[in-house]
């Protein structure tokens, strides 16, 4: 490991030109590089999996609507043809920030002149991780087969149950978050319940399933306007979803989700409550704020390190005294931002004038929400300032989506799959896979 490291670092610092190193295959990092591919730097692109996923349709992988493949492509595919960069399917463990090393969990050492770390987000149980095992949140693949494998064994073994028995413990799915992933999940989980499944089981009735967002502060799409709040609350109602505003989860067991000292059984439980930053953050050194996310300049850069750059779920970025929202949005402009900074500054280097400098501000085009099929709310604010809800915001929201999907064959499929569910009432991916124990279940279906 010690020769493996000395080699890489070795190879970097005999270079002539830049190295970039960029930590993260999401929006921000993905971003960066493509954008960087087109400069006189060698890059190194470094991420755990060897895929980059479109979060935003995360959830649809979660309720049985697209397959894994359709909403992620290999990375190496995507940068195939940008010579200039490499890819390293592995992990950073530690940073030396004056020394510009960093440390890979394979025992590795790269050493850059750049550093762009986007590395994102991960769930937050505010301090009760046992919840975690109870109540899985979306943020990978993984999560995403996990949810798909609750939320369809729990109407099997209600089929079953119901068949040994003749009856079955009631099919509640508890949703914890009224952000857009909550209310994501909440109308996806009623809409196969009372469309696509209702005549695939022969002893229940899917149709009777219900659905509760529980939600701690007094609205449901708090980043939204009011009035997009009300549509989506009243198309949510429409689809049979159960609202709890104000309802603060205190504890989350088996089987069944406490508010204060009422009780509310769940045969399954999602989490859509909180994020936390990337553990890299507090790796760097750098001050961070209460999630996690270092606190950044104008430029993107922590307090002293021109050379590095921090973007996505990770930054702590205010603009107009607010902070940016770790959504999509914000990190792929802050990954393009970063990558045309280093080129400024590279241009510097090699005595180039007047090159622009100015500091990153993002350009906020409007944000959606889907809710169900043919329900979905929409703050536009580019090309043009509107609030759609319903049908037009649906249809305005499978565009956008299809649209920034990486890769052709990938927009094709989805298309061909919302196309076949919508005219067919019938989803194409509605496999379980691992394990067959529900968390709960057995403690629900005792006699």
């Amino acid at each position: 490991m010690a020769d493996e490291a000395v080699g890489l670092a070795g190879a970097a610092a005999g270079r002539v030109r830049r190295r970039v190193v960029v930590l993260g295959g999401g929006f921000g990092g993905m971003n960066a590089a493509l954008r960087l591919a087109e400069l006189p730097v060698d890059v190194t692109l470094v991420d755990r999996k060897n895929y980059h996923t479109f979060q935003p349709l995360l959830y649809q992988v979660a309720l049985a609507v697209l397959s894994p493949a359709d909403i992620a492509q290999p990375i190496r595919s995507i940068l195939r043809n940008k010579r200039n960069v490499e890819v390293l399917m592995d992990e950073a463990v530690g940073f030396d920030v004056e020394a510009h090393r960093v440390t890979l969990k394979s025992g590795a050492v790269l050493v850059y002149d750049y550093l762009v770390v986007a590395t994102g987000s991960s769930h937050s149980y505010f301090g009760r991780d046992d919840w975690a095992k109870l109540a899985p949140g979306l943020k990978t693949v993984e999560d995403a087969l996990e949810m798909r494998r609750r939320v369809l064994l729990a109407f099997e073994l209600a089929e079953r149950q119901m068949l040994e028995r003749g009856t079955h413990p009631p099919l509640n799915f508890v949703v914890i978050g009224g952000g857009p992933t909550g209310v994501e999940l909440a109308g996806a989980i009623s809409d196969i319940a009372r469309l696509y499944m209702r005549k695939d089981f022969r002893h229940i009735d899917t149709r009777s399933a219900k659905v509760i967002i529980l939600e701690g502060s007094p609205h449901i799409l708090g980043m939204y306007p009011e009035d997009l709040q009300l549509k989506a609350r009243q198309q949510l109602e429409a689809l049979g979803v159960q609202l709890r505003t104000g309802a603060q989860v205190t504890d989350v067991q088996p089987g069944y989700v406490m508010v204060g000292t009422e009780r509310i059984d769940a045969v399954v439980t999602l989490w859509a409550a909180g994020v936390q930053a990337s553990p890299l953050g507090k790796l760097l050194g750098f001050a961070v704020d209460r999630r996690g996310c270092v606190l950044v300049d104008e430029h993107l850069n922590p307090e002293g390190h021109p050379e590095i750059f921090v973007c996505g779920d990770l930054a702590h970025f205010e603009q107009d005294g607010k902070q940016v929202p770790g959504v999509a949005q914000p990190a792929m402009q802050m990954g393009t931002y970063a990558a045309r900074r280093i080129g400024v500054l590279v241009g510097r280097e090699a005595g180039s004038e007047g090159l622009a400098t100015k500091g990153f501000r993002y350009f906020d085009k409007g944000d959606m929400a889907t809710i169900g099929r043919k329900a979905a709310v929409a703050k536009i604010v580019w090309p043009f300032k509107a609030h759609w809800s319903g049908f037009m915001a649906w249809l305005a929201w499978l565009t956008v989506h299809i649209f920034f999907l990486i890769g052709f064959r990938n927009r094709l499929s989805v298309f061909r799959q919302w196309a076949w569910t919508y005219l067919t009432l019938q989803d194409g991916a509605r496999l379980i896979t691992g394990s067959q124990d529900l968390p709960g279940w057995v403690e629900q279906g005792k006699e």
